[in-house]
């Protein structure tokens, strides 16, 4: 039998009461649909009656009005709290509401984890499928090239090393069809072992990969394909992958998005990441927002020019403050740091990082690993590109440093081993940009024992 859908209608004073009242009623006759009550979000011209007592007794549901002139996204909320929404209908139009408003509400009411539908659209909450029979928490982003999986890398070290025993699971679109574990606190990856991996047919860079290379634990790699508005994916194996997750020998599961794609898993926590490289309106505006709400702990990444200035920073932090006010906020730039000993070589260096901070790069590893750059390319996502900066540099270089990423297994790795160089992996390190923020390493753990708790409350 289906479920009952309770339903919350928006509702506006530019409509005449006894058509809105049709509306309701034709709403409230459609099976499985019970209207639980309104709010009146703003509009007089054909407003004879102000009163929420008179509006509720004419519509025979509860109505609550908005207090000033603005739109009353607070009481909204409140309603779907109180009554137990599943469904916001949006019985309003303009001049009440326009596109900037309408994607504000959604943000709010996906956030809230239920539907906001109208005449010709409907959005919904990401999935969350309840599956985790251990505690976890979801890496999201607001998009891809961010830093996600440098970010889930610096976690799952720390609360490892802090004795959590943890697991990751990430999508890509480069994932395996079946959910693939990769044993990387057992097994000796290499630039020899990812390559043999490519040539069967595998995509040795792919984010699970990546996760278990840096971090040396064990990491299960699943696929999606697509990536909606708000996050949904179309299609994904993560779910097997949750499963996976409940049966390997861990204590803790890090679940890792892909673009801005979130895991369609049910977590006790999560870590919203920004990248204050993007434009802002990707973030303040449409289902940016949403994103940034969700986190309990926001990072943000890339937080130095060219990339973002003080006053976007200022922007955005000011954004999440509103969005989010219980969220703990860090802002953080990403330094290279290698996996093998390359002082005193001469090493090439491939990244994925714009070429607008190359230089800051090569001066922080030249600074603290001892080693000389020779040579640079940021084309990773290039192969044709990339092969042309390799051929410029390899004839003097001893070190190919590359990032995990892209291209880094299939050309950067296979060229430089056939050239004779040593091939050296690169993490990247998020370091608050100053002391002004809360300890990093602090909050993760802070995150970690929070989703804990949740866990164990909830079980």
């Amino acid at each position: 039998m289906k479920a009952l859908t309770k339903m919350l209608c928006l509702v506006d004073g530019e409509h005449y009461l006894p058509v809105t009242q049709e509306a309701i009623d034709t709403l409230n006759n459609i099976e499985h649909i019970d209207i639980a009550g309104a709010v009146f979000i703003g509009g007089t011209e054909k407003l004879r009656d102000d009163s929420e007592e008179s509006y509720s007794e004419k519509l025979g549901i509860p109505v609550q009005f908005a207090k000033d002139k603005d739109i009353p996204y607070d009481i909204i909320v409140d309603m779907i709290r109180e009554y137990d929404i599943d469904t916001v209908f949006d019985l309003s139009d303009e001049p009440i509401l326009d596109y900037p408003k309408r994607f504000k509400i959604a943000c709010k009411v996906l956030n809230e984890g239920i539907s906001y539908e109208g005449p010709d659209f409907k959005f919904d909450a990401t999935s969350q499928y309840d599956i985790m029979e251990k505690p976890s928490i979801t890496i999201l982003g607001t998009g891809k090239r961010i830093g996600k999986t440098a970010v889930s890398g610096f976690v799952s070290r720390l609360i490892d090393k802090n004795g959590y025993e943890p697991c990751v699971i990430a999508m890509g679109r480069g994932g395996p069809e079946d959910p693939e574990i990769v044993h990387g606190e057992k097994l000796k990856i290499n630039a020899e072992f990812l390559l043999e991996q490519s040539e069967k047919g595998v995509h040795a860079a792919s984010d699970h990969w990546e996760d278990a290379l840096m971090s040396r634990i064990l990491t299960i790699g699943c696929r999606r394909c697509g990536g909606g508005m708000a996050g949904e994916v179309f299609l994904t194996n993560m779910k097997k992958g949750a499963r996976l997750a409940n049966e390997v020998d861990s204590k803790f599961a890090i679940f890792e998005g892909s673009g801005a794609a979130i895991p369609p898993i049910k977590t006790n926590r999560k870590i919203a990441l920004i990248g204050a490289n993007q434009p802002i309106e990707n973030l303040t505006t449409y289902f940016g927002p949403y994103r940034v709400g969700l986190g309990d702990l926001v990072i943000l990444t890339m937080c130095e020019e060219p990339m973002c200035d003080d006053e976007k920073l200022k922007k955005i932090e000011e954004f999440v403050a509103d969005v989010n006010p219980d969220a703990t906020v860090i802002s953080t730039v990403f330094r290279p740091k290698p996996l093998d000993n390359i002082e005193g070589k001469k090493v090439l260096f491939a990244t994925t990082a714009p070429e607008d901070v190359k230089d800051k790069l090569v001066d922080y590893l030249e600074e603290n690993y001892g080693c000389e750059v020779i040579g640079t390319t940021a084309h990773l996502s290039n192969r044709p590109l990339l092969r042309e900066d390799m051929a410029k540099y390899m004839d003097d270089a001893d070190v190919m440093l590359t990032e995990l990423k892209a291209a880094a297994v299939d050309v950067a790795t296979k060229d430089a081993i056939a050239h004779g160089l040593e091939v050296v992996y690169c993490d990247n390190i998020p370091v608050a940009i100053n002391d002004s923020y809360p300890d990093l390493s602090e909050s993760v753990i802070k995150l970690v024992d929070s989703a804990i708790d949740d866990f164990n409350k909830s079980s």
